[in-house]
């Protein structure tokens, strides 16, 4: 029955996906349109993030707040709030996990639970994740099965904080596979670095490793280093989206440290990455863009993205 009403979202999101050419909003409002450099005029929402030939992200509000996004294959992620606060975000749908610019063919469903600090600042984000998989087909069939589960895993991510800026410092990672029948432990670790220049993000080291017995962590097995430079003076769209949606996007799979561009309230025009593991380094990627904004100096068009909003 969960699996029959997961395909039935599935299907529900799919349908609210439009062209490129679609530029009014469910509403029916105008939107900003990607031949017009003028742009909207007074408060504005980030509505869509879009390619030459794909949706990437379609944003749905209730007033003020963003309460779903709706992804590439139809996948969505509703947000929920106390208050003015995020306090759950679940997912379901299709991720890039190994990182190769495709979405993988397992289907994901995850939650996740944040907990804040007296300083109102996320403290913790507990995350409980299935993974989904079609077997292969059993003769004389030719297609495979239906979605099955495959293996579920409990996450747990730490952010800690500047105490002399309070921006972000660091967000700490523990997994393990949850297992029926067994003790749970957490067997994996990441933790991602953040420095910066300005407010901007400059600078993204990760590590990453297995746990050790007394939850310590053990030797670094992998060490990736982004550096984002040369930022402009424009306007992030992202900074029209909550923070704790940019760190469960941010989050959601172990190879997208270059979507913290995200945290920074301006725009990088290059980034570099380069897996710094062992010696020798092998060579950076290295990428660049020209951006397009519009007269309110958002940023509209960058990386073969455009950004589209609406009249909030």
């Amino acid at each position: 029955m969960k699996q029959i009403f997961y395909f039935i979202l599935l299907i529900a999101g799919f349908s609210s996906i439009h062209s490129c050419k679609d530029l009014l909003d469910e509403d029916g409002n105008p939107l900003l349109d990607l031949n017009n450099t003028g742009g909207l005029n007074g408060p504005r929402a980030l509505y869509r993030e879009i390619t030459d030939k794909d949706t990437i992200a379609e944003y749905q509000y209730s007033g003020l707040l963003v309460t779903r996004v709706i992804s590439d294959s139809a996948s969505i992620t509703d947000i929920m709030y106390s208050g003015d606060r995020i306090s759950q975000i679940s997912f379901n749908g299709f991720l890039d996990l190994d990182g190769n610019g495709k979405l993988d063919k397992d289907s994901i469903s995850y939650t996740q639970q944040f907990n804040y600090n007296n300083k109102n600042q996320i403290a913790i984000i507990s995350e409980n994740r299935s993974i989904y998989r079609r077997p292969a087909p059993v003769p004389p069939a030719t297609t495979p099965g239906p979605q099955t589960l495959l293996q579920k895993e409990k996450k747990q991510y730490r952010l800690v904080y500047s105490t002399a800026t309070a921006k972000l410092d660091s967000i700490e990672m523990k997994s393990g596979l949850d297992i029926p029948g067994t003790t749970f432990a957490f067997d994996k670790y990441s933790k991602i670095g953040y420095t910066y220049v300005g407010d901007n993000i400059s600078n993204v080291v990760k590590h990453s490793g297995a746990m050790l017995p007394g939850g310590l962590f053990g030797p670094v097995n992998l060490k990736h280093n982004y550096v984002f430079y040369e930022y402009d003076s424009q306007i992030n769209p992202f900074t029209l989206v909550p923070f704790a949606y940019k760190v469960s996007r941010l989050v959601a799979t172990d190879k997208n440290e270059r979507e913290s561009l995200m945290l920074s309230p301006n725009n990088p025009k290059r980034w570099s990455f380069t897996n710094t593991t062992a010696l020798p380094y092998p060579p950076s990627v290295v990428k660049s863009t020209n951006y397009v904004y519009d007269l309110q100096t958002y940023m509209t068009k960058g990386y073969g993205i455009n950004y589209i909003y609406k009249p909030q």
